[in-house]
């Protein structure tokens, strides 16, 4: 494998995706103004599928290679760099208001997914031995999806009916919607770039899979977030920032997890780490309950707040790198 091929290749899909995130966001933003939604609407839904599509293409991907540790440390590693290292950026760079109805309905509901995930991991384990994700486990998941989208379509028959002013689109529609497909397509083929480019370089220098996973996979995938998130700081859209956060860790736990469960039958964890699986699953859950909290201390993230988050984020990740680091010595 040439080193040097991959490292130009990492370099070209970090620009396709901030390209890609400039289009996403400003298509997005003046989508949501022609047809009278909120931006968080157009972040749970639009923005959040589609920068989630890298973590769907791995998840499936692999399952077809029979590396389930692959799909569980994507998903898991990217719930967590989502709200720790993503909004503890956004905050740091611009504080980051929250509205009522997300501290009171979005969020609530983000982190009784959160559990569900866990719960799903634990309901068997028995002395820290493997526990599957089963099909039942999936087909919990996607209904947890539906009850979301439940969510969703109510949220937009309110947005529609309501009479709060919009403001005046940047774009015309088709300008828009071709902006956010554009956008889309950047952002996930510039995330596959740099996925396939950075996961080549550590598997050379003997990286176990688990970790490129939680770390050079899952801090990929979520590339498109991490982009969309500094770009939406910046402009101060943080509807469209938070929606995205929160929609793409739904679609995450309920789509990227339960979907090929419920397709193949069972996603089983690496039995040599589940001391290193049940850190990351109470991860999930420390992040997703910091989020809400700190959301609900004043309807914003400070940047101290911000500071905070991205104080826990290299905590866990020091512990990672240390483990792996402590694994390669000793191997």
């Amino acid at each position: 494998m040439d080193i040097a091929l991959q490292v130009i290749l990492l370099i070209v899909g970090f620009v396709i995706l901030i390209k890609g995130a400039d289009f996403l966001i400003d298509g997005a933003s003046s989508t949501a103004s022609h047809f009278k939604v909120s931006k968080l609407l157009i972040g749970l839904t639009i923005v959040a599928f589609g920068t989630g599509a890298p973590e769907l293409a791995v998840s499936i991907s692999s399952m077809f290679n029979g590396t389930s540790d692959m799909l569980l440390g994507n998903v898991i590693g990217s719930n967590i760099l989502n709200v720790l290292l993503l909004l503890g950026i956004g905050a740091t760079i611009r504080p980051i208001r929250i509205k009522k109805d997300t501290i009171t309905k979005e969020l609530p509901l983000l982190l009784l997914i959160s559990v569900v995930l866990v719960v799903l991991f634990f309901d068997s384990l028995n002395g820290l031995s493997v526990n599957t994700i089963d099909r039942t486990d999936g087909i919990i998941c996607l209904c947890c999806f539906a009850i979301f989208l439940f969510y969703i379509i109510a949220m937009a028959r309110r947005n529609r009916t309501g009479k709060k002013e919009v403001e005046k689109p940047k774009f015309k529609l088709s300008i828009s919607l071709l902006l956010v497909v554009l956008g889309l397509a950047g952002v996930v083929g510039g995330a596959e770039l740099v996925v396939g480019s950075a996961t080549n370089i550590a598997t050379a220098f003997g990286v176990p899979e688990r970790i490129i996973a939680l770390t050079v996979v899952a801090f990929g995938t979520s590339l498109p977030e991490l982009i969309t998130t500094i770009k939406s700081a910046k402009r101060g859209e943080n509807e469209l920032m938070v929606g995205n956060i929160i929609g793409s860790n739904i679609f995450n736990v309920c789509i990227v997890l339960g979907l090929p469960a419920a397709i193949f039958g069972t996603v089983t964890p690496d039995n040599g780490d589940m001391f290193g699986l049940v850190i990351d699953l109470i991860m999930v859950l420390v992040s997703t309950v910091l989020l809400w909290a700190f959301a609900k201390s004043g309807r914003k993230i400070s940047r101290a707040e911000g500071l905070a988050l991205l104080a826990v984020f290299l905590v866990y990740y020091g512990f990672l790198i240390s483990n792996v680091v402590i694994k390669l010595t000793q191997g």
